[in-house]
């Protein structure tokens, strides 16, 4: 028996490493998907996230530490609930479903989107805060406008800032309830890494779900290695 299982996983990892040898078309495609969305949700939620983090850092306001924790609630917002809450809103008799979004791109991204944007901000905010009393010293200093200070700030905070965004990328490119409750698994348009592993593996095709595994720890690992090579920039 253990003979046949350790045959079995052996021969899937040959098949696997053959598909991606091979640069096989599905496989290309179903990464090619995970990437677009990802991508795409990230760079809004970078750009949403890093002005919020920075907003919250240096600024003072009354309920600014309830507006603080609310945010940092947020970065483990479950992704089926944010699936569940996208769903109401996008399907048909939901207040968005005129634009048709539900089993889109647009709505894994939509979902991607509200997933990193907590993670980018309150790591930004965590990275400002650090650095914005001694910059904004110096700044005020040197008599700088207020958004010169920011910049300034910015500055300073870049290595950290990258790692924030770098941070909303892992905790988005493998979830899968976003991916499927709101993107439905559609070959060829649809299905990303995770939602392809499962239902490949599902349905008997090993092969293909380890290849996809595989290329998932591996773009994982870079990530893993690119924000260790930030954060050494910020020692």
């Amino acid at each position: 028996m253990g003979e046949r299982v350790l045959r079995f996983i052996f021969q899937g990892l040959v098949d696997a490493g053959r598909l991606i040898v091979q640069l096989n078309p599905e496989l290309i495609r179903i990464v090619g998907v995970s990437l677009k969305v990802s991508l795409t949700a990230l760079f809004f939620a970078a750009l949403a996230g890093v002005p919020l983090g920075l907003g919250l850092a240096v600024s003072r306001f009354p309920g600014k530490r309830a507006a603080v924790t609310v945010l940092n609630t947020l970065m483990g917002l479950p992704t089926v609930v944010v699936g569940l809450l996208g769903y109401s809103f996008l399907s048909r008799r939901g207040l968005l479903g005129d634009w048709r979004l539900l089993y889109t791109p647009y709505a894994m991204m939509i979902g991607q989107f509200v997933l990193a944007l907590p993670i980018v901000a309150a790591l930004t905010l965590s990275a400002v805060a650090g650095v914005s009393r001694r910059a904004g010293r110096t700044a005020l200093a040197l008599g700088a406008s207020p958004g010169q200070k920011n910049r300034l700030i910015l500055g300073e905070a870049r290595f950290a800032i990258l790692a924030a965004v770098i941070a909303g990328f892992g905790r988005i490119f493998a979830e899968i309830g976003v991916s499927t409750m709101l993107g439905g698994n559609i070959q060829g348009y649809t299905r990303n890494i995770p939602t392809a592993i499962a239902y490949e593996t599902g349905k008997g095709d090993f092969s293909l779900g380890l290849a996809l595994g595989v290329v998932l720890l591996a773009i994982a690992l870079g990530v893993n290695l690119l924000l260790q090579a930030v954060q050494g920039k910020m020692e």
